[in-house]
């Protein structure tokens, strides 16, 4: 729930935004619940007394099929001047089929007026590809035929919403060469959090070559390697005014570092690059600063990050050295790598030499020891990460697809090893027979040796079942939670019987990303918005110890360090509603 407080918002409909510039209707954060045509009378009244309606905010309420009808026809008669659609957060608790037929009286309300979109904002609205078959005729359709803005932002569009959303928006490319004089020409395409995969990154990356006008692309936490990575890269490198790109939280690896840093060139205008958390290794590292290091080539970069990408020693002379001459550059984002002291010394001194120290951010969380690294381990590094790009390499032809034709991928039947290898909502669902008997099965194969503590292992693995506790899907939501508390059940138990308690407490910390555990190479490749949504039910489960309840609490009030890379912490309002929870079993 918002914390904002948004009744200033609502005693004035009719008023200048105070997130966009014009005259317009907002309703955002009103909360309400839009069903039937007479319950959006109140949006319909507001939109048809709006002169020069410029924007239409319906952020944090949920709307109906019904409503949606009525809303479109006020559309029709008052939305010719209509430019931004601001969408967001709209179909709150809506069954899946509703939301394509909602999407789809939007799209002819605005067909019908001759509305011309230039920003369509439907994030966090987690419609998944059925939503998309309500979208696609809107995205392919002259009212975006002017669209320079689309946020697709954490939709749940998976593989197949991907293709789908590639396809209507060719076909848009296509549509208005026919209809218009002017081309579309999107600037800004936002889609993270999509689970769009190499598949769904592969079918993008024909839109970005046909566009060629993209400044703005943000593509985080989206599943994609460096195959995927290099499609992307080959596409956008037909759009020479791109100011923005971040692919923060994919897999590009060395290999897909290789294919951005061929590309690098192209794009003179670049101002922000984020490849936070992309695995680039030391190897990586150097091929893309080698390239931002071309004299002249990016004079307006001002935001870099390469944090927590297993950088080593070896890289740090060539990060300092391609920053001398970035005159604008006021982020440079390198923690969480290891660079040891020796390479942190080495890094703060060339750029004081070159007057960029004020851009540096914290180096707090660098994980190598004083003693650096020595050259067999940078050759072993290389190996490590040969080694990686050809598994990458070798699963990727294993997934190969057509992205010529938007189609669904064949009803394939899902191992238990391929889920939590990616732990999707698709693949869950693709999990054949009892998925609680597979899990538990699985768990006692796996981790029956009685020499070694499991507990971390098995924490592991409920983390990446119980992660799909926020999914937007009932069909993926509910088994996850039945099933999450199942295992929780299990592990639990043998914990009690075992005397392994404080191991559980650990492990449940630890994989939580509450604190950092023994293996500081290990990454939380998980979405811990689920995991805190599904213990705020188990936490009041008979089997859920006090004392793990206490450890919990006390773990999870503490605010995270603040540094330049993470100022706010994109789970604190799920923590913070574990926390009510927490607080209220110990009140009662």
């Amino acid at each position: 729930m918002s914390t904002f407080n948004f009744n200033a918002i609502g005693n004035s409909l009719i008023e200048a935004s105070q997130k966009t510039e014009g005259t317009g209707v907002s309703f955002a954060g009103r909360s309400l619940k839009l069903n039937t045509e007479e319950d959006a009378q109140e949006v319909n009244e507001a939109i048809e007394k709006c002169n020069d309606m410029e924007y239409l905010d319906l952020e944090g309420n949920t709307v109906g099929p019904d409503a949606a009808k009525s809303i479109s026809k006020a559309i029709e008669k008052n939305g010719s001047k209509l430019k931004r659609a601001l969408w967001k957060d709209m179909f709150t608790g809506r069954n899946k089929d509703e939301i394509p037929v909602a999407l789809e009286h939007f799209g002819r309300g605005l067909c019908i007026a001759k509305t011309q979109l230039v920003e369509l904002d439907l994030s966090d609205n987690a419609f998944g590809p059925i939503g998309v078959e309500g979208l696609a005729s809107l995205l392919s359709s002259s009212p975006c035929y002017t669209l320079q803005e689309l946020r697709l932002n954490n939709n749940g569009l998976g593989i197949r919403g991907g293709q789908m959303v590639s396809k209507a928006l060719l076909d848009c490319y296509t549509n208005s060469l026919r209809d218009s004089s002017k081309p579309f020409g999107l600037k800004v395409f936002i889609a993270g959090r999509n689970r769009l995969e190499n598949e769904g990154a592969i079918a993008l990356s024909k839109v970005f070559e046909k566009l060629t006008t993209l400044e703005e692309v943000v593509m985080p936490q989206n599943g994609i390697y460096h195959v995927g990575i290099s499609a992307l890269a080959k596409g956008l490198s037909w759009n020479p005014g791109l100011r923005i790109l971040n692919l923060n939280d994919n897999t590009v690896g060395p290999k897909g570092a290789q294919a951005l840093a061929d590309v690098l060139q192209n794009f003179s205008c670049l101002e922000k690059l984020n490849l936070g958390d992309c695995l680039l290794k030391t190897k990586g590292a150097i091929v893309l600063a080698d390239a931002l290091g071309v004299q002249g080539n990016h004079p307006l970069l001002t935001e870099l990050n390469l944090s927590y990408n297993e950088i080593k020693f070896r890289a740090v002379s060539s990060i300092a050295s391609a920053m001398s001459d970035k005159n604008q550059l006021t982020n440079l984002s390198l923690d969480g790598n290891a660079f040891g002291e020796e390479g942190k010394a080495l890094l703060i001194k060339t750029l004081t030499d070159s007057d960029r120290i004020d851009s540096l951010g914290t180096l707090e969380e660098d994980e190598v020891d004083d003693e650096g690294e020595s050259e067999g381990e940078s050759e072993k590094e290389d190996e490590e990460s040969e080694n990686e790009s050809k598994k990458d390499e070798e699963d990727d032809e294993v997934h190969e697809v057509n992205t010529n034709n938007v189609t669904k991928k064949a009803n394939k039947v899902v191992t238990i090893q391929e889920f939590l290898k990616t732990p999707s909502g698709e693949n869950f669902l693709q999990l054949q027979g009892d998925k609680f008997q597979i899990f538990s099965e699985y768990i006692k194969t796996q981790f029956s040796n009685e020499d070694e503590d499991p507990t971390d292992n098995i924490m592991k693995v409920i983390m990446k079942v119980s992660a799909l506790c926020a999914s937007g899907y009932m069909d993926v939501r509910q088994p996850a939670e039945q099933i999450t508390d199942r295992l929780y059940t299990e592990v639990f138990s043998n914990a009690v019987k075992q005397n392994r308690v404080p191991s559980l407490n650990n492990a449940l910390l630890v994989n939580l990303g509450l604190i950092k555990g023994e293996n500081k190479s290990m990454k939380i490749d998980w979405n811990l918005e689920g995991c805190f949504k599904a213990l705020e039910k188990v936490c009041q489960r008979e089997y859920f110890l006090p004392q793990t309840k206490d450890t919990l609490k006390v773990f999870i009030e503490k605010p995270i360090k603040p540094s330049r890379t993470r100022t706010i912490d994109p789970f604190q309002e799920a923590k913070s509603s574990l926390k009510e929870v927490l607080d209220r079993i110990e009140s009662t």
